[in-house]
């Protein structure tokens, strides 16, 4: 099956990067659940769910910086209720992209695709930066 790293990111890398946000925003920001599920735009059981990392545990973000400042820079935007629709994408797509350019889910993407060559693709890096 021939899947656009698009579509990884959706399955794969969209509930990591929701669950990081959640998680933040509950222990940092003192949200509740509900509060949480209203900003992102899920149910307060799929917050649970994110919270106790039940959900959202397909790649390990935790650990790449770039990626975290990213998360932080938003979940403070979501929790100061000063960010807009229009705003709130843009910032998102770009710690996809983020993902995307440091190769973080090529291994996700080889394992739903294993005709992909990871040493040699560079789509994701190229595209990356041109994606909105």
């Amino acid at each position: 099956m021939m899947l656009v790293p698009c579509e990884v990111a959706t399955k794969c890398v969209l509930p990591v990067v929701r669950a990081m946000i959640a998680k933040e925003l509950v222990t940092k920001h003192a949200l509740k659940q509900v509060e949480v599920a209203k900003v992102l735009g899920v149910s307060q059981p799929a917050v649970s769910l994110y919270y106790r990392e039940i959900r959202g545990r397909a790649i390990d973000l935790e650990n790449d910086r770039a990626v975290k400042i990213l998360i932080q820079k938003l979940t403070a935007s979501l929790a100061e209720g000063n960010l807009s629709h229009k705003d709130f994408i843009p910032m998102f797509c770009e710690i996809c992209r983020t993902i995307r350019a440091k190769g973080l889910m090529c291994k996700l993407h080889k394992a739903f695709d294993p005709g992909i060559d990871i040493e040699e693709c560079e789509l994701c890096s190229a595209i990356a930066t041109e994606c909105i």
